[in-house]
């Protein structure tokens, strides 16, 4: 038991074998959020129900961004380096994480107050499309919903403490248990208290987020407590570095607002659709793009804290290099695999075959930004390791402002033109099915994001790189390679499907499973013949065996 106490516990230096594992544990947090899905998809299906709990996570998902990342990791672990003697917690620094901590709850525990009494209100803002006994219950499921930003948010502050140590292990467990919170309520409180059991499952989640880092920060003998006497100085300081950072994220979440806002006066089930898609393409999103800003993040604020800007700019370039590595094949591969993807995951019960088509249209438009949407965190991050968060906000807001205004363009474009309505339709294969004017909303944030991602690369280089190479060569690189992936796993569908046929289960995952393995080889063996980097440091990661790896410092680091 003690030896499987210190792995959870160890600590990793080095970013790429921290995102290697942080990227493990990710992937079984992501497995079983698809198992969340399928089971949303199952006993429930896109309509009316599904559609009012989606809906009912809006509002405190944006006090969770509003108020929570006002303490975040990328905000708070500067600050702590600055008050820590090298690797010695410091007085100053245990009084700085004690006077945040307060302060943090007590502003988190009085907004969700106000909110509760105003939701009523707030209800015709989030889904005005819905009539009025669909409001009633968003109103009730957000109110159960609104426990969740509270634990959620001191579930990332006492999580700064297992990421300043580099614990990324059991920092990773806690998505676990908040996705197995949430599958109770699916499956175990919804056939009691119907759809406010899923609001209570998503509350019982969040508190196992967050007893997960309680327990964790316990573990590296630095847990905040509450302070009676608070330096508000400090705390004047840090909020105002990480309120441009609170805002840009606050307009993402209100982008998302008014895209549901949008979708709720559409065919009923569009808001599951969309949000199915959405959770799907995050699967890679969170393995590799989360994965690696957040194991890079601490080495790139001590490189920046220390003054030391060759290292600053290695460990961003290593961390960038791999995010691409990774994305592009797998953005190629999402585009072709499609509708198997979508029948494998949520192909049971209630979810229909129309619902499968229409969900696969729409994730195939988000998968074109999944790149863009993990080199944002990365990008951003090298910002706040600074402590500087304008730039970012200014690119944030700018994007966001975009997708709100693209969505309700297309949506008027779609159903006004018919050519371009024809046209859309025709590329993704839905022309005889109801419901597309969905697909718009994936497409206004798309198209949001990867302008995001292009003015974050251009300002990163002018900022950090003093013209030197930066990601161009391992772009063209993975890019080729991806094409290759996509072109076999394409060939692979079309001569798989008259063998393993299309109706059943294991037909349609041997038919993708198969395709997309073969898309995968012909990448790697492109990759190997363009004698890549990022491939050769994956093999070399492997064979030292990363769980058995000798710790290094970051300034030791030999990327």
């Amino acid at each position: 038991m003690n030896k499987i106490f210190k792995i959870f516990t160890k600590e990793f230096g080095n970013i790429n074998q921290a995102a290697i594992l942080l990227g493990f544990f990710t992937l079984l947090s992501q497995i079983l959020a698809l198992f969340r899905d399928r089971a949303l998809a199952h006993f429930i299906g896109p309509g009316a129900t599904l559609d009012t709990y989606y809906a009912a996570f809006r509002v405190p998902d944006l006090i969770f961004i509003s108020i929570a990342s006002l303490a975040s990791i990328t905000v708070l672990i500067p600050f702590i380096v600055a008050k820590m003697n090298g690797e010695e917690v410091t007085v100053e620094a245990k009084k700085f994480l004690n006077d945040i901590f307060t302060v943090f709850f007590i502003a988190l525990s009085l907004t969700a107050l106000v909110v509760f009494f105003l939701m009523p209100h707030l209800v015709f803002f989030i889904a005005p499309g819905f009539t009025h006994a669909m409001q009633i219950k968003v109103v009730f499921m957000s109110r159960i919903m609104l426990l969740s930003p509270i634990f959620m948010g001191l579930s990332n502050l006492f999580g700064t403490i297992t990421q300043l140590f580099r614990k990324f292990f059991i920092f990773s467990l806690s998505p676990v248990f908040y996705n197995l919170g949430i599958i109770f309520g699916v499956i175990i409180l919804y056939p009691i208290f119907g759809i406010y059991g899923l609001a209570i499952g998503v509350a019982f989640g969040a508190l196992m987020h967050m007893l997960v880092q309680v327990i964790a920060s316990f573990v590296c003998g630095l847990s905040p407590r509450f302070s009676r006497s608070i330096n508000f100085k400090d705390i004047k300081k840090a909020i105002l570095i990480s309120f441009p950072r609170t805002l840009g994220l606050a307009m993402n979440s209100i982008a998302l607002i008014v895209i549901i806002a949008m979708a709720s006066y559409l065919k009923s089930g569009s808001i599951s659709i969309f949000n199915f898609s959405y959770n799907l393409q995050t699967v890679p999103l969170n393995i590799i793009g989360v994965s690696y800003a957040v194991a890079a993040f601490p080495t790139l604020a001590r490189s920046f804290s220390a003054g030391k800007k060759d290292e600053f700019k290695n460990h961003l370039k290593s961390a960038a290099r791999q995010i691409i590595f990774w994305s592009l094949p797998i953005t190629f591969l999402f585009i072709v695999l499609r509708a198997q993807i979508v029948r494998v995951i949520l192909g049971t019960g209630a979810f229909s075959w129309q619902d499968t088509r229409l969900a696969a249209a729409a994730l195939a438009i988000f998968s074109f930004s999944i790149l863009a949407q993990s080199m944002i965190g990365l990008l951003s991050r090298s910002y706040y390791a600074g402590g500087k968060t304008i730039r970012p906000l200014s690119v944030n807001a700018i994007c966001s402002v975009l997708i709100m205004i693209l969505a309700p363009v297309l949506l008027y474009c779609f159903n006004t033109f018919p050519y371009f309505r024809y046209f859309t339709e025709s590329l993704l294969k839905v022309t005889d099915i109801p419901g597309t004017a969905i697909l718009m909303l994936p497409l206004a944030y798309s198209i949001g994001t990867i302008l995001n991602f292009i003015l974050h690369w251009i300002f990163v280089k002018a900022d950090f790189m003093d013209g030197e190479p930066f990601i161009a060569k391992s772009f063209f690189q993975s890019l080729g390679a991806s094409f290759f992936i996509g072109f076999v796993a394409y060939l692979g569908l079309n001569i798989f499907s008259s063998i393993f046929g299309t109706t059943t289960f294991l037909g349609v995952l041997s038919q993708g499973l198969i395709s997309g393995i073969l898309g995968i080889l012909a990448g790697i063996l492109t990759l190997y013949l363009l004698k890549n980097e990022e491939l050769k440091d994956l093999i070399k990661v492997f064979k030292t065996k990363i769980w058995r790896a000798k710790i290094i410092l970051p300034a030791q680091e030999e990327l």
